[in-house]
C-alpha cells in the first residue's frame, strides 16, 4: 500500500494544506476564544526575524519605536467619522471593568491613529517638532468573522508607523518611501516574495486615508494577499484633533501624516508563496536555522563530527542546529525538517565519516549530494544565497505566467476564476465594473502604471487595474 503523505496535496485541497502545514511545522494553534491563535516557538521565530530586520528598516528612516495603551476611550472614534465608520464593524469594546460599568466604554485597540493623534496633537507645536516619526510594536483585536490562522485572525501582531509633517509632499514621500524601502525590499530581499507594489482605488483605501499604497503577492492558487500598507492621511486627523504647528511665519498650520503597518499574515504569506507538497521552504535569509547538521547514527564518532561541523558553520556566521537525537529515527527527522523547511541538511552516518564526505540535501530546489567535509565552510554560503533568489524567481515566473491582460470584466472574472490574475485599464473598467467584479468575488488589488509603477493619482492616464480573487 501508498503511503499516507503528510500533507493533503496542494492540488487536492488548498485550504486544507495550508492548516496541515500550520499544524505540522508546528507555526501555531487555534486559541480559546475563536478567532484567536496562539503562535507556537517556531512560528515566532520566523517573526522575530522578520521583527529585527523590519525593525532596522524602519529605524534606518529616522522613525524611533513607542507604545501606546491597548484600551482606547470610544469617544476618540467618533471624532474621524470615515474611520469609526471603517471599523465599526470589527470593534470589541469593553463596557465593565473591576466589577463595575465603566463610565465610558474602551475599545481594544484596532489600529492606534485616534489615540496617537491625542498625543501628537500635545507634543507638536512647532514646526521644530516636525517631522514626527513614531511605530510601535503591538497586537491589535479586529473582530473576525471568517478566522484563519496568521492570514484573518481576531487579534494579530504587527508593527504600526505614524507620522505628522509640516507639508503635504512631506508626507506623502515619506508614505512611498516606506512603501517601497522598507517594506518591498523587505520583502523582496529577505521574504524573496515577489510583490506588485500600487495604489488602492477609492473603495479599497484605509477609512480616513486619501491614499494607500499597497503590496500584493500572488499565493500558490493564485489568490492575492495583501501584505502591507502606507498610506497618506492628509490633513483628516489632524482636523479631528487639532493637530497643528506654528509655522516659520508665525502661522497655525495643520500637520500632514501618514500611518502604515505589515502584520504576522507575512507569515501566512510565507507559507502559501514558498510552501509546497511536502512542507515549508523558508527564505535562508529569514531562516532561524539555516543549516541542520544531523547524525544518522549514534556512534560517538559520528555524534563528535556533527558537533564539530556545526562548531565551523557556526564560526562561519551561518545559523545552524545540530541534531543529535539518534533516539529518533533518521527518517523521521529528516521529514521533519524537510517540513519546517530548513534550507539545508547536512547528513552524517559512519560511511560518510569513512569517505570524509557529508550528504548535502537542498530544500529548495530538492536533491541531494554528497559533498567533502572540509568543502561546507565555503560552499554553504553560496548554496544559501542561490536558494534565495531561486525563490524569489520561481514566486514571479508564477505570478508572471499566471496574469493575463483582459479588456472586459467577464474576462477579468474568468481569468480569477481559473486561478489566476489579470490587468485591465481602468479606465475601461472604472468604479461601476469594479462593483461588477466584487459581485462575483473579484477586487481590485492595485492600480498600476502601464509599466508597472506606481501611480501618481487614481485617475491618471493609462492605469491599469490588477485584479484577483484574494484571501
Amino acid at each position: 500500500m501508498a503511503k499516507t503523505p503528510v500533507l493533503t496535496p496542494q492540488a487536492e485541497d488548498f485550504p486544507r494544506w495550508y492548516q496541515d502545514i500550520v499544524n505540522k511545522a508546528e507555526l501555531a494553534d487555534n486559541g480559546p476564544v475563536r478567532g484567536t491563535m496562539v503562535i507556537r516557538p517556531y512560528g515566532y521565530g520566523l517573526w522575530e526575524r522578520m521583527q529585527q530586520d523590519m525593525d532596522a528598516r524602519i529605524k534606518e528612516t529616522g522613525t524611533q519605536n513607542a507604545y501606546f495603551p491597548l484600551l482606547i476611550p470610544q469617544s476618540y472614534l467618533h471624532k474621524e467619522a470615515e474611520h469609526v465608520e471603517g471599523f465599526a464593524p470589527e470593534l470589541a469594546v469593553v463596557t465593565h471593568g473591576g466589577g463595575k460599568e465603566l463610565e465610558e466604554p474602551a475599545v481594544v485597540r484596532p489600529t492606534s491613529e485616534m489615540i496617537i493623534n491625542e498625543y501628537f496633537a500635545k507634543w507638536v507645536q512647532s514646526y521644530r517638532d516636525l517631522p514626527l516619526l513614531i511605530n510601535q510594536w503591538a497586537n491589535v483585536v479586529r473582530w473576525e468573522l471568517r478566522p484563519r490562522l496568521f492570514l484573518r485572525t481576531t487579534e494579530f501582531l504587527w508593527q504600526e508607523g505614524h507620522t505628522a509633517h509640516a507639508t503635504y509632499e512631506e508626507a506623502r514621500d515619506f508614505a512611498a518611501r516606506i512603501h517601497r524601502h522598507v517594506y518591498a525590499d523587505f520583502m523582496q530581499d529577505v521574504l524573496a516574495m515577489d510583490v506588485v507594489l500600487g495604489r488602492k482605488t477609492a473603495k479599497e483605501r484605509f477609512a480616513g486615508a486619501i491614499n494607500t499604497l499597497t503590496l500584493e503577492g500572488m499565493m500558490g492558487d493564485g489568490k492575492a494577499l495583501q501584505l502591507g500598507t502606507s498610506h497618506e492621511l492628509g490633513q483628516n486627523f489632524a482636523r479631528a484633533f487639532h493637530t497643528q504647528y506654528l509655522s516659520k511665519e508665525g502661522k497655525q498650520e495643520l500637520v500632514w501624516q501618514t500611518s502604515w503597518g505589515s502584520t504576522t499574515r507575512m507569515i501566512g504569506a510565507l507559507v502559501m508563496m514558498h510552501g509546497d507538497d511536502n512542507g515549508l521552504r523558508i527564505p535562508p535569509r529569514l531562516a532561524p536555522t539555516q543549516v541542520v547538521v544531523l547524525a544518522i547514527k549514534g556512534d560517538d564518532a559520528v555524534l563528535a563530527k556533527v558537533h564539530e561541523i556545526g562548531g565551523a558553520l557556526q564560526a562561519a556566521g551561518i545559523r545552524v542546529h545540530v541534531d543529535d537525537r539518534t533516539d529518533t529515527p533518521f527518517g523521521r527527522r529528516a521529514v521533519d525538517w524537510e517540513l519546517k523547511g530548513v534550507p539545508v541538511r547536512v547528513e552524517i552516518g559512519p560511511r560518510d565519516l569513512e569517505n570524509g564526505t557529508a550528504m548535502l540535501a537542498r530544500r529548495i530546489p530538492g536533491g541531494k549530494e554528497p559533498v567533502a567535509v572540509e568543502a561546507l565552510g565555503a560552499l554553504l554560503p553560496t548554496v544559501l544565497e542561490q536558494d534565495q533568489a531561486l525563490l524569489l524567481k520561481q514566486a514571479r515566473e508564477r505570478r508572471e505566467s499566471r496574469t493575463a491582460d483582459v479588456t472586459t470584466v467577464d474576462e477579468a472574472v474568468e481569468a480569477a476564476a481559473s486561478g489566476g490574475w489579470a490587468r485591465i485599464p481602468w479606465a475601461t473598467l472604472g468604479e461601476a465594473g469594479e462593483a461588477a467584479l466584487a459581485e462575483h468575488s473579484v477586487s481590485v488589488r492595485c492600480l498600476v502604471t502601464e509599466d508597472g509603477a506606481v501611480p501618481d493619482a487614481d485617475d491618471a492616464a493609462g492605469n491599469v487595474a490588477v485584479v484577483a480573487r484574494a484571501y
